[in-house]
C-alpha cells in the first residue's frame, strides 16, 4: 500500500461533537444526517443550501434508517423508535435488549429492508454487547459477547456482511442470506488490525465491494478490497475519525464523522477539529442505503 494520501477536502460542518456517529444520507431530501450520541443529538444538514437543524433527543441515538417519506427508524439506548419527520414524535418499534448499562452503537440498513445494529456498555465494559439482526419488529441476537461493535456493512450484491468488535481490531465477513440479510455461516478474519495503531471503526461498502473505514486513533479513512488487502489510506484532519457516509446526488461524495471523546484540554487544543464533520474530498462510486422495511 502506498503512503497516506494528504487532505483534500473540506469541513462539511464547523459544529463539534463528543462522539459523532451514525452518519448517513436521503437522497430523496438531499439531507445529510447524523448523531452526537454523548450529547444526544441528531444533526440534519441539507447540503446544497447548507442549512443546519440540531434535533435534540430524548435518548442517546446512534443510527437512522429512513422508512419512507415520513418516518424514520432512530436506534438508541432505549430502543428502536419510529420517528415522524413532520413533527418530530418518537414512538417506540421495539426494544433490543434488558440491559440498562448499554447502548446502542454502529448499524446498518441490509437490502432486504432489515437492520443490524450492534449494542455496547455505555463506558465500554469488555463483552457488554451484542449484534442484532431486526427484520420489522422481530428482533434476532447473531453475536454475543461484543465490546464496541462497529463497521457493518454489506457487499453489493447483499451475500456478504462486514462486522468489527474494535475493542478486538479484527474485520470479519460472514456470508449472509441476500433475501433476509441472516448469517448463512460462521464469521471469518478478513483484516487483523490489532498490529497497529488506531481502532477500524465505521465503515460503508461502494458498489465495487471496495470497504471505506474511519480508522479511530490513526486520523484516516482506509480502503479495503473484499479479500482484505487495504489499497489506500486517505488523511483526516483529526484524531478520531468516527464512521463514513456516501453523500450527494450521485453517491458520489464520502462523509466523515468525528469526535473529541476522551480528549483533555491540551488534545482537544492540539486537535482543533475534533468532533467536525468532513467531505474527504474524494470522488467515489458510493450507494445509497437502503430503507428500512416495517
Amino acid at each position: 500500500m502506498s503512503d497516506t494520501i494528504p487532505f483534500s477536502g473540506s469541513i462539511l460542518c464547523e459544529a463539534t461533537s463528543i462522539l459523532g456517529e451514525g452518519p448517513t444520507y436521503d437522497p430523496a431530501t438531499g439531507t445529510a444526517w447524523w448523531f452526537n450520541i454523548k450529547g444526544q443529538e441528531l444533526h440534519e444538514l441539507h447540503l446544497e443550501s447548507g442549512r443546519k437543524t440540531v434535533h435534540a433527543l430524548p435518548f442517546l441515538g446512534s443510527v437512522l434508517a429512513v422508512i419512507d417519506p415520513t418516518r424514520q427508524l432512530i436506534a438508541s439506548d432505549q430502543g428502536l423508535f419510529i420517528r415522524d419527520t413532520r413533527t418530530g414524535a418518537f414512538s417506540l418499534l421495539t426494544t433490543l435488549e434488558d440491559e440498562p448499562i448499554n447502548r446502542s452503537n454502529d448499524g446498518r440498513v441490509h437490502a432486504s429492508g432489515s437492520l443490524w445494529i450492534g449494542t455496547m456498555g455505555r463506558s465500554a465494559e469488555k463483552g457488554s454487547g451484542a449484534i442484532y439482526h431486526v427484520a420489522g419488529s422481530k428482533v434476532t441476537k447473531l453475536y454475543a459477547a461484543i465490546t464496541i461493535p462497529n463497521s457493518i456493512c454489506f457487499s453489493p450484491d447483499g451475500t456478504v456482511a462486514y462486522f468489527v468488535d474494535t475493542d478486538i481490531n479484527h474485520l470479519m465477513r460472514v456470508d449472509i442470506d441476500a433475501a433476509t440479510g441472516l448469517p448463512k455461516g460462521e464469521p471469518s478474519l478478513l483484516v487483523d488490525g490489532s498490529g497497529e495503531a488506531g481502532g477500524i471503526d465505521g465503515s460503508v461498502c461502494d458498489a465495487d465491494g471496495l470497504i471505506w473505514n474511519a480508522r479511530w486513533g490513526s486520523g484516516s479513512v482506509d480502503v479495503y478490497r473484499p479479500d482484505g488487502a487495504r489499497i489506500a489510506r486517505y488523511a483526516v484532519p483529526t484524531g478520531q475519525p468516527s464512521c463514513t457516509a456516501f453523500i450527494g446526488a450521485k453517491a458520489d461524495r464520502m462523509l466523515v464523522t468525528s469526535a473529541w471523546q476522551d480528549m483533555d484540554e491540551a488534545t482537544r487544543a492540539a486537535d482543533p477539529h475534533a468532533g467536525k464533520t468532513f467531505d474527504l474530498g474524494v470522488s467515489v462510486k458510493g450507494r445509497f442505503e437502503p430503507s428500512f422495511r416495517l
